[in-house]
């Protein structure tokens, strides 16, 4: 399953904990606790049941002797016939397994139709699938999870050794418990001993999540449901999970941790989850299409070792759906089975024709491929006798959370041939919430992802258009809850669903896009309207905010983007298979385009960090110059400060709103952050083929890297940029009922934190080995080097910039002290901890420079004009610099 995941984390309720130090109190010892959970248990079967494994891994030895008759078995039991025959009776649900079902691969597909609304563990969720088969040894039937990731054609000397080399993976267990069928010579399992076990491996995520062993509960568990059709078998089962031991410690009761407890919970002991077990017949094989570096697809890799004759024997393929002409001969022709998703009936009304939209936005890339309405939406009705979460049915539905929003978009593959088989798409209901504005003044910033492929598109985007709608409410252009500013909301909600769907197409990010436009057509709306804002949906799209008096564009991206067409095209558009290979080729090669510009995560960085080399990809910037975009959200974010500033509050209405916008100004720039200080040290990298006459990486020109270096001082560096009238930060406080739920004690606004936060990531930047590597290394690539940018100069520009009241004379602010700090906490770490791997010349310039400082200090000291905080922190660096260049001394053996 490929897995993208939006996230905003939201203030939680914190009543938990109280609740459990108080049921604490009131028992003598925590196994008392236990027994109230689960009667009849002594503390310690209590406390081995909870850490237990599934009883699945338990399995008594099969015994086949005293087996019952097939018929005596499902005696008055309801029969379903489908994909496995079941019968229903006395609460037990037995699966017939015919004697030509063993060892015939089939889908196994998990849904998580149930959460906790909390730290991850969401309902409407997609959980992992496999390929795997029924097993039979002796009186057991095994649940193989089949590997087929290792492969070799069969009848091949080396398949055996594949076989022997690598390992399948048992999800369950069941005894035999009939004898076969007369007639069909098939035998019954009981699905309530297969099933009922933590198959999905939850107590591990609640683990993780709450730092509490959570145990599966077999007897408390049990099926709610089970829906049978020729070729799905699906099972809903309620999964009981609960603490045989509260751990203390875990939950910030004692000791230090801070861990919290379940908070949505009655009792924190005790919660179901939801599952949706679907067996699902595997289609026949699609004929996979090789993946190219060159255009973004998610991709499925299998290890194929038929021969020796690939330097590598992996091959990867494309994700994509199966789609077929009915008319292969037909211009135009609707697919044999279009790609349909289902709108869930759980989603507003209201929201439906954006939601559509998304979705159907897409059939504009098909089109030319020559597929009519080859993707489709319909809405499950009320009536619907199928569940929209089995293995045949792509989904879009809204999910509830209080401490998180996201939208998601994964899909399910075929591991043999890359073909997708169902995709899930999730979003946040707080699109329902109202009225408007109140919405999106109450939102907080920021996002938090629970995995390593997180996608935090609908997080940003929800500050993207909360700073946007602030400001032009703020100069008039739009009204609070007018239509106007519904359409609005509406266009986001749009482009969101639009980049998911991108996703559960296949499709990866491409952070690139952003730069193929310039700004003159940006403040197009003609332009913006025909094309979009950038070339591809599956960027992370800021707002596009013209600056006071410019021309204004499109705000939010409404279309497809050319690279859209061109990843759709590669993957999708039908192939003679003698010429796919050639075509292919064709495809991937116009990736010199300048349209066509591709990066992925890997070459933005990851984690909101700025550890990217190529500044030209980034998340949230537009334009071709990201040190334009820079400026022009600092210029941005000064106005909003401006307007808040001057802002009239109506009678009644609490501070908050002004502390919550003035925040989104320091998001928005650190949004914007990235593709500035990345061009120092930076990389622009391509993954074109031999031929294209464009080298693989080409280090970022020394006068851009200077450019850079100069707007990071007269912008962030500059307490200029962060002056406001001491009336209005006596107003920045924070929401009460937050302030009680989020156990802050101070009230204040923790400006200088906040200026800090940004200086700190871009100094680890730009001090941090990667970089200093970067730029030695550059030198290696230009045919006369003495035109590079060199450390020399990016450690002293950055030294002069930071310390630079130490040639005026002028007295240090707190902000400035604080940076001052920050540069000379990271100068002697570099002197008495370096790296093992930091370059030679780094160390040295460090220590030159530190001399340097070390005597400009000294010099500043005798001046007069600094307040008595400036004159203490010069002589307390003066100090630890002198501790520090000893150590180095003392060190070397000096």
């Amino acid at each position: 399953m490929k897995h993208y995941r939006v996230s905003v984390w939201l203030p939680m309720r914190n009543f938990a904990v109280a609740s459990a130090c108080a049921a604490l109190s009131a028992c003598s010892t925590v196994q008392a606790i236990t027994n109230a959970v689960l009667p009849g248990s002594t503390p310690a079967q209590a406390a081995a049941t909870a850490l237990a494994p599934p009883p699945a891994a338990e399995v008594p030895p099969p015994s086949p002797s005293g087996l019952k008759r097939f018929s005596e078995v499902v005696k008055d039991a309801k029969v379903t016939p489908g994909f496995f025959t079941t019968y229903e009776k006395d609460e037990k649900i037995w699966l017939e397994i015919k004697p030509e079902q063993f060892e015939q691969l089939f889908f196994f597909s998990i849904g998580n139709s149930q959460g906790l609304g909390e730290r991850g563990v969401y309902g409407g969720q997609m959980g992992r699938s496999y390929v795997a088969q029924f097993r039979k040894i002796g009186g057991l039937v095994q649940l193989i999870a089949h590997n087929a990731e290792f492969t070799a054609k069969p009848g091949t000397p080396i398949s055996n050794a594949v076989r022997t080399s690598f390992s399948d993976s048992l999800l369950g267990a069941a005894l035999i418990v009939s004898l076969p069928n007369p007639d069909s010579k098939s035998v019954l399992i009981e699905a309530n001993a297969l099933l009922l076990a933590d198959i999905p491996m939850a107590a591990a995520r609640l683990e993780a999540a709450f730092h509490q062993s959570y145990g599966f509960d077999t007897r408390n568990s049990g099926f709610t449901g089970m829906h049978n059709m020729p070729e799905t078998t699906s099972f809903a089962v309620s999964a009981h999970y609960w603490l045989g031991r509260v751990s203390l410690s875990a939950s910030g009761t004692q000791g230090t941790s801070t861990t919290p407890l379940p908070e949505t919970l009655p009792d924190v002991r005790s919660l179901f989850l939801g599952f949706r077990y679907t067996l699902a017949k595997l289609p026949e094989p699609m004929t996979p299409r090789l993946a190219d570096d060159r255009i973004g697809h998610f991709v499925t890799t299998r290890w194929d070792y038929t021969t020796d004759l690939a330097p590598d024997p992996r091959v990867r393929y494309v994700d994509r759906w199966r789609l077929e002409k009915k008319d292969p001969a037909a211009p135009l022709s609707e697919p044999v089975q279009p790609i349909v998703f289902w709108l869930d009936k759980n989603i507003p009304e209201r929201y439906r024709s954006a939601v559509s939209a998304g979705i159907l936005e897409w059939n504009k890339a098909f089109e030319p491929l020559g597929f009519k309405n080859a993707i489709q939406v319909q809405i499950h009705p009320d009536n619907a006798d199928f569940d929209t979460s089995d293995v045949r049915h792509a989904t879009v539905r809204w999910f509830l959370g209080t401490d998180a929003s996201f939208a998601i978009g994964p899909h399910r593959v075929d591991p043999r041939t890359g073909e997708i088989l169902d995709a899930e798409i999730a979003v946040s209901e707080i699109w329902t919430r109202g009225p408007r504005r109140r919405f999106l003044e109450e939102l907080p910033h920021g996002a938090s992802g629970h995995g390593d492929t997180d996608c935090s598109y609908l997080a940003d985007a929800y500050d993207e258009m909360a700073f946007g709608m602030e400001l032009l409410e703020a100069r008039g252009e739009i009204e609070p809850d007018s239509p106007q500013s519904e359409a609005l909301v509406l266009a986001t909600l749009k482009d969101v669903i639009t980049h998911e769907v991108g996703h559960a197409l296949g499709l990866r990010h491409n952070f690139r896009a952003s730069t193929v436009y310039s700004a003159a057509q940006l403040s197009d709306a003609e332009f913006t309207r025909k094309h979009g804002l950038t070339g591809s949906v599956m960027d992370y799209n800021a707002w596009n905010i013209a600056v006071k008096g410019e021309r204004q564009g499109e705000y939010v991206m409404s279309t497809l983007g050319p690279y859209d067409y061109w990843a759709i095209e590669y993957a999708y558009r039908p192939l003679e298979p003698a010429n796919e290979k050639d075509e292919l080729a064709k495809i991937a090669s116009r990736s010199t385009e300048p349209f066509l510009a591709f990066g992925t995560d890997v070459d933005a960085g990851f984690g909101g960090s700025l550890e990217g080399i190529d500044p030209d990809v980034n998340r949230f910037d537009l334009g071709a110059d990201p040190l334009v975009f820079f400026q022009r959200q600092l210029t941005l974010a000064r106005e909003l400060w401006d307007r808040l500033q001057d802002k009239q509050l109506a009678e009644g209405e609490g501070y908050a709103v002004l502390r919550r916008n003035f925040d989104r100004g320091f998001t928005l720039l650190g949004r914007a952050l990235p593709g500035a200080v990345k061009q120092i040290g930076g990389l622009i990298t391509v993954s074109d083929h031999y031929g294209s006459h464009r080298a693989p990486l080409t280090p970022v020109a020394a006068a851009k890297q200077r450019t850079a270096l100069k707007w990071l001082e007269t912008g962030l560096f500059s307490v200029d940029s962060f002056k406001f009238k001491p009336e209005f930060m006596s107003r920045l406080v924070m929401d009460p009922f937050e302030r009680d739920s989020e156990g802050w004690v101070n009230p204040d606004y923790p400006l200088y934190l906040r200026l800090l936060s940004l200086q700190r990531g871009v100094l680890d930047q730009l001090m941090s080995e990667m970089v200093a590597n970067r730029v030695l290394n550059a030198d290696l690539k230009l045919v006369d080097p003495s035109q590079g940018f060199k450390l020399s100069e990016l450690y002293e520009t950055l030294q002069n910039t930071i310390w630079k009241e130490l040639k005026t004379g002028q007295d240090i602010s707190a902000l400035r002290r604080n940076l001052q700090r920050e540069h000379l906490r990271r100068t002697v770490n570099m002197l008495i901890q370096p790296s093992p791997t930091l370059p030679a010349d780094a160390k040295s310039l460090t220590r030159e420079n530190a001399i340097a400082l070390r005597a400009s200090i000294q010099t500043a000291l005798k001046k007069k004009g600094y307040g008595r905080e400036a004159h203490a922190h010069l002589a307390e660096s003066l100090s630890t610099l002198d501790e520090a260049l000893k150590a180095q001394l003392q060190r070397s053996g000096v």
